[in-house]
């Protein structure tokens, strides 16, 4: 091995795995005393399970992360580089105690960035890895559609170390993302054939899928409009998507756009999709006691099914246990029932004809949205995505219709937030029409 002289190197900066993991609860209150426990950074929840894994929460295994301060700086920074012909026996990559990145140049030559401590930020890793540097282990998101009881992912396209997330210990505790985690022995590796390039005495890379990132204009409200999808580079720079996800091109960086996660932010790791909210921003979402209020004022009325006369009532929980007072909704028009065999098709197809206004259309079980972060506003839940039947507000169906998920390594869909399933027609969603108040 010959190590060339080693140069001072600024990049963005990485961090450390051996601290205690994250803390699973969340203080609503924007000030997140310490009274009330550890300060709360924020949340970050995969797209698709409306609050719970299909298979239970279990330890780094969840379907929502929550991010805490912890009780010291565990970040790390760039340092110095090195110029190495054999990058696998430098000391860099082999002290355990020593963070780096390796950028394999070709069979005989390597750029090793060392890094060092940076007790000023926290570091959070997610990777579809469950060795103990990754916080939050992501696994693939099937669609709510194509489920089955015995699901089991056999080839992965998440990076076992996909990323990692660096959070001032500070106010206004600004988090940043990085493309590549470190794995257990403190090393990233980006192998020969990765994108890779100089910018003057800086080295950066993409990973093989890329860590795309889409921050809304606007913020993460009523207002909120998606925006155009980018790729993160492992130092944290900014570029526009490949022309397919692992291409071994790129185009110039976007300069006047950063890594930083704002409120609302989409993380997309090629199998699962994740939502950024900032503990500021989940202000504005509803609690659980107000969602719990809003739908029972919609009970209040004692909805009923026309057909069969019977009250029906939404539950907060998701769907309700009772089958006699469940509701349905036929997703042409919006008129929600109760179960009935009324205007069921001769051929079997999956349309029926609604009793009042004779359209036809799908007939689907409503389910409540029970994911409250990916709501935008605390209006009553008055809308349900189509063709799944998930409710929400009509705010939030209309968002969530717009924004385009990736799918795949080259396509885009619009999916529903609580279930991952791909959303029909346009818009995408239908106002749910009640016969209530009728006493």
């Amino acid at each position: 091995m010959v190590d060339k002289v080693a140069v001072p190197l600024q990049l963005p900066s990485g961090g450390d795995h051996r601290s205690p993991p994250v803390i699973p609860q969340l203080n609503r209150s924007p000030q997140n005393k310490h009274r009330h426990g550890p300060i709360k950074y924020g949340e970050l929840l995969v797209l698709g399970y409306n609050g719970h894994l299909p298979t239970g929460e279990k330890g780094r295994r969840r379907s929502k992360f929550l991010l805490s301060k912890r009780p010291a700086g565990n970040g790390v920074k760039p340092f110095r580089k090195h110029i190495v012909k054999n990058p696998q026996s430098a000391k860099a990559v082999t002290d355990s105690q020593q963070h780096s990145v390796t950028y394999t140049l070709s069979r005989n030559q390597a750029v090793i960035v060392e890094y060092k401590q940076d007790e000023n930020t926290d570091m959070f890793q997610i990777g579809r890895s469950s060795e103990s540097p990754i916080d939050f282990i992501v696994m693939d998101t099937i669609p709510g559609d194509q489920r089955t009881p015995n699901d089991s992912i056999t080839q992965s396209t998440i990076s076992r170390f996909a990323c990692r997330i660096l959070i001032e210990r500070d106010p206004p505790y600004t988090a940043r993302i990085y493309a590549a985690g470190f794995d257990s022995g403190r090393n990233i590796f980006l192998g020969e054939k990765a994108v890779k390039w100089y910018m003057g005495e800086e080295i950066d890379g993409l990973t093989t899928n890329g860590v795309f990132i889409m921050q809304p204009r606007g913020g993460f409200n009523t207002a909120s409009k998606p925006s155009t999808w980018r790729e993160v580079s492992v130092g944290g720079a900014i570029y526009p998507l490949r022309e397919s996800r692992s291409a071994p091109l790129k185009s110039n960086q976007i300069k006047d756009e950063n890594n930083i996660l704002h409120d609302g932010t989409l993380i997309d790791l090629c199998g699962a999709t994740l939502l950024w909210r900032s503990a500021h921003g989940l202000i504005a979402s509803p609690s659980p006691q107000q969602f719990e209020n809003l739908v029972e004022t919609i009970n209040a009325g004692r909805p009923q099914c026309p057909v069969g006369l019977n009250t029906l009532q939404l539950s907060s929980k998701g769907t309700l246990g009772l089958p006699d007072r469940q509701p349905y909704v036929y997703l042409q028009c919006g008129h929600v029932h109760g179960q009935h065999q009324w205007g069921q098709k001769q051929n079997n197809s999956d349309s029926r004809t609604c009793p009042l206004c004779l359209t036809d259309g799908p007939f689907v079980k409503l389910k409540m949205g029970c994911e409250l972060s990916v709501y935008v506003d605390s209006d009553p839940p008055t809308h349900c995505f189509n063709p799944c039947g998930h409710v929400a507000s009509e705010n939030t169906v209309r968002y969530w219709s717009e924004v385009a998920v990736p799918h795949g390594c080259q396509g885009f869909h619009c999916v529903c937030p609580f279930c991952a399933t791909p959303l029909s027609n346009n818009p995408g969603y239908v106002k749910l029409i009640f016969q209530d108040n009728t006493d």
